[in-house]
């Protein structure tokens, strides 16, 4: 497959021959299967206190003949705490088990559970070979909600050191629609407003370079924009959601690297 690479003023160059990456199959279920792995390594372990419910400075016996004792006045066997006592009058109240008010919970969440999921070697780098072959088919691109197809720009943009010139470049390249689709925040439905998420931002282009540059401090302010070296492409990056097809921009020599150091084989 032969795609012709853009310059910085937007106008077309030479041709050049995509990787053979490029050519791979379209598994979306195995795109799926890999960013899921990679969410689930990501999860924050969260538990409560193996002791809540269960923590009383006092210790209230349910056996015979025990003094300051549960057991002989006809109560149940439920599980008490002793909030005052006074000799053999004692004032306490049903505590430590489940169907008690302020008991503890029957099956806590346990910081100690292993959330994190595995796939197997040839199967993350066949999933990542596919997600790299749908950024440049325009029908999935184009279903994920894209407005401009992926391109190959010159490396000389790696070299761009002002979130300027690199929109200027783009709206040369002819991403003015994609830069105006990113652009629009929505207020989120829902209590995450409250919580530190009030907006909901849509994912734009993925930019993949050759190695660190002044591009990748350019493209930090640009909203719905990720960039990363070509060595450091994930599923996750490619396929946002699981959905494959996100509009990448690819510079010529991250293209060369990944065909020289035949990356994900």
């Amino acid at each position: 497959m032969k795609v012709k690479i853009i310059g910085l003023d937007g106008k077309e160059g030479n041709e050049v021959n995509l990787p053979r990456q490029f050519s791979e199959a379209f598994r979306p279920d195995l795109i799926k299967k890999a960013v899921l792995v990679i969410q689930s390594h990501n999860i924050q372990k969260t538990g409560v206190n193996p002791k809540a419910g269960m923590r009383s400075s006092s210790y209230l016996s349910k056996r015979r003949r025990r003094y300051r004792g549960t057991y002989g006045p006809g109560r149940s066997r439920s599980p008490r705490k002793i909030l005052s006592a006074r000799g053999l009058h004692i004032y306490y109240v049903g505590a430590f088990a489940p169907n008690t008010v302020g008991g503890r919970v029957s099956h806590p969440s346990k910081a100690t559970k292993d959330w994190t999921l595995d796939i197997n070697v040839k199967e993350r780098r066949k999933a990542i070979r596919s997600a790299i072959a749908a950024t440049m088919d325009q029908k999935i691109v184009k279903k994920r909600g894209h407005r401009c197809p992926s391109i190959v720009l010159d490396n000389k943009i790696e070299d761009l050191a002002k979130t300027k010139d690199v929109e200027r470049v783009l709206k040369a390249a002819g991403f003015n629609q994609e830069l105006e689709r990113v652009a629009v925040k929505k207020i989120r439905a829902g209590k995450g407003k409250n919580r530190g998420r009030p907006y909901r931002k849509k994912k734009g282009p993925l930019v993949v370079v050759s190695k660190v540059c002044p591009l990748v401090k350019a493209t930090q302010n640009m909203q719905g924009f990720d960039i990363c070296t070509v060595k450091d492409l994930n599923v996750e990056l490619l396929a946002p959601g699981t959905d494959a097809g996100r509009v990448t921009i690819w510079s010529d020599k991250a293209l060369e690297i990944m065909e020289k150091d035949n990356l994900f084989y």
